[in-house]
């Protein structure tokens, strides 16, 4: 047998040996490599789907992780789901007579914290029309209350989408918009990626919204309560619960009641 066509085999004999020498070294050079290859992929999936506000590079990646790390470690005990800690009581805008117990399982979200997405519907199920709607809601919130309105790049969203915001020079805003900065005077704006919304309702109407399906609340604690998440819709009625409740959200910012 010549030397050239032994010589796979004795290497593969030399590299085995190698890795049985030293199974700790080449465990853990196997495990970082998987690491790397991982962390790379997370990185180009959170910035294809979107990033929120949040800028689109290492450094936010390693930003929004920390916060994805640190509600692992709650292990599950901060439910966004759950109602129980937006109050009760407070201003209102909602009549939750008037707002349905939302059918059906709430959707799925992202696996990451942020940006606070919702998972998108698969195919058939919103009706026909639903998401021109929600595309163009802002807008036409902004046109039809152009006193008290304005369409700006989102703030919250890095500017990758419009929002509305209330007029600054509105006398009757909420003074809630003097303490949060982050949120300003940004009152809703819709995900172009799978339709759901984030918007700024008084605590007491967040908790309506969450108590009955329609949202749940943001996962990070130093943005006002009131500021919530709300689900995609999927047909036309729930388009018009959406839309009644971006109004509160409206009355709320603005403190004109619509």
């Amino acid at each position: 047998m010549s030397q050239s066509s032994t010589f796979p085999g004795a290497y593969y004999h030399a590299l085995s040996a190698k890795i049985n020498s030293r199974p700790l070294v080449t465990g853990t050079a196997v495990a970082a490599t998987i690491s790397v290859l991982w962390v790379i992929s997370d990185f180009r999936a959170w910035k294809a789907f979107g990033t929120g506000g949040t800028p689109p590079t290492w450094s936010g990646y390693w930003r929004m992780t920390k916060i994805r790390v640190n509600r692992i470690l709650l292990f599950g005990k901060d439910d966004l789901t759950d109602p129980s800690s937006l109050s009760t009581n407070g201003p209102t805008y909602l009549d939750p007579a008037k707002i349905p117990t939302r059918e059906g399982a709430r959707p799925k979200t992202q696996s990451r914290t942020m940006p606070q997405r919702q998972i998108p519907y698969g195919k058939n199920i919103v009706a026909e029309g639903v998401r021109d709607r929600v595309d163009n809601l802002v807008a036409t919130f902004a046109a039809k209350y152009p006193d008290i309105l304005e369409l700006r790049p989102s703030k919250t969203e890095g500017g990758s989408t419009d929002a509305i915001y209330a007029n600054p020079n509105l006398q009757t805003l909420t003074p809630r918009t003097k303490s949060n900065p982050i949120l300003g005077t940004e009152i809703a704006h819709a995900h172009p990626a799978e339709g759901s919304l984030h918007l700024w309702l008084t605590e007491k109407d967040a908790r309506t919204v969450v108590e009955k399906g329609w949202g749940e609340r943001f996962p990070l604690s130093f943005i006002d309560k009131g500021w919530i998440m709300v689900y995609a819709p999927r047909t036309i009625a729930e388009v018009e619960v959406v839309e009644v409740i971006v109004k509160a959200a409206i009355s709320h910012v603005t403190g004109v009641e619509i």
